[in-house]
């Protein structure tokens, strides 16, 4: 069977009629708690846009099916101006809006304060509980030691994207000397000292000639990090940077000339491709559960319906998983045929998405011992748009990525520490 993504204008219309598809149901609404100012604005951002995707899309097929009747979903944006504090501030809001589903990912610290705070709010106020569905934190404790019924993760931690990375640069015997570099929190803490634990294991001839910790959104030059990764004679940088850090990072690499390559969680976007330019090509290595260049059909469709969506080149920023999450989150709600989350929660676990509302995209499971998304992960290479393995490019600027190796579902999945306490039906 053919299957496509509505046009924009229809989209509209089914999107203006959705209150009415549904017998003018009360929306279901889900909470995005985001730094959507402040330093990490942009990425805040190009997660709004993803999700407002995602929410367009089931409404433009009717809504989620339950026995009373379809209803809609609604998209809220509360700006935590990335602070936790303040996300904090915002998830008790989304509560006061009975918002039943909070989504958030960037920043493991806020991650894990919502986790906690949401523990405590479900069991002292179970009329009035959420569900917390995370697309980007990625310290792998979330899932592991302060894993919670209340919390689902649609990413890869971090340990999945470390393996992956650690397994490409093992193949590269011209590399001798490497570079730790990482944002002071949880999240990077964990990739710096994970990192060499797993290069130790795979590569123990690498000498580790720099090992270093900066503040998180704070650092406005970073030519003075990167002069000392030049002066170690660094052949190649592992970071776990993300957003500004990163894309600063590496603008400033390009400055001082440093000839060595990148293995990043996200260096094929926010602006990295274009701060690198040809200096990039073959030295920025990033993985993700999905990338524009992955190259099947249904990857080619779904990359043209965002971009139809989002014409702009500085909005080009699509990810499978976000799209997931929300696909899997209405099938647990069709599944549960309620809306209460404990019996959504349930729904959820175990589910295999198949990515057919996807067109094809974004499938994996849900893990119910301790509610981490497993899917298939991908490590592709910058190289310059309409190269072979790299049609699109990246945010406008002319370079790309292709893959370089693709782990499946079995190879990425990694055994867990979850006690996981549950509710009594």
């Amino acid at each position: 069977m053919a299957w496509n993504f509505p046009s924009r204008h229809h989209l509209a219309a089914l999107l203006l009629a959705a209150p009415l598809m549904a017998g003018a149901a009360e929306p279901i609404k889900l909470a995005l708690i985001e730094g959507l100012s402040g330093p990490f604005g942009n990425a805040g951002e190009a997660v709004y846009r993803n999700l407002v995707w995602a929410t367009e899309r089931v409404n433009a097929r009717g809504g989620v099916k339950l026995p009373g009747g379809a209803r809609p979903l609604q998209l809220l944006r509360l700006d935590s101006k990335g602070a936790t504090e303040e996300a904090l501030s915002m998830l008790r809001s989304a509560v006061d809006q009975k918002a039943s589903f909070v989504l958030q990912g960037n920043s493991s610290a806020t991650a894990a304060a919502l986790i906690d705070a949401l523990n405590k709010h479900n069991e002292r106020e179970p009329q009035r509980r959420a569900l917390f569905l995370n697309y980007s934190a990625v310290d792998p404790a979330l899932t592991n030691e302060k894993c919670s019924f209340w919390h689902f993760r649609f990413d890869a931690h971090a340990d999945m994207r470390l393996a992956a990375l650690t397994d490409e640069l093992r193949e590269d015997a011209s590399i001798k000397k490497l570079y730790l570099i990482g944002q002071d929190y949880s999240f990077g803490q964990h990739v710096l000292r994970q990192g060499r634990e797993m290069l130790a294991a795979k590569r123990p001839d690498i000498e580790i000639v720099g090992d270093e910790l900066h503040p998180v959104g704070r650092v406005k030059d970073f030519m003075p990090y990167v002069t000392k990764i030049k002066a170690s004679g660094a052949q190649a940088v592992l970071t776990g940077n993300w957003g500004n850090d990163l894309t600063l990072l590496i603008k400033a690499a390009k400055d001082v000339g440093l000839n060595a390559r990148f293995y990043t969680f996200y260096g094929n976007a926010l602006g990295v491709p274009a701060a690198l330019g040809e200096a990039g090509i073959d030295r920025v290595v990033a993985v993700a559960e999905w990338h524009p260049n992955v190259g099947t059909p249904s990857s080619d469709r779904f990359y043209a319906a965002f971009r139809t969506r989002f014409p702009k080149p500085e909005d080009d920023y699509v990810h499978a998983r976000m799209q997931a999450m929300v696909e899997v989150l209405v099938a647990g709600i069709e599944r549960a045929k309620s809306l209460d989350v404990a019996t959504v929660a349930r729904a959820m676990e175990g589910l295999k998405y198949d990515g057919k509302t996807l067109g094809g995209v974004g499938q994996g499971q849900m893990r119910a011992a301790d509610h981490q998304f497993i899917q298939p992960l991908y490590v592709s290479v910058m190289k310059r748009a309409g190269t072979p393995g790299a049609r699109h490019d990246n945010e406008g600027s002319g370079y790309g990525f292709r893959t370089v190796r693709f782990v499946d579902e079995a190879r990425a999945e990694q055994p867990h520490r979850c006690q996981m306490s549950r509710p009594a039906r």
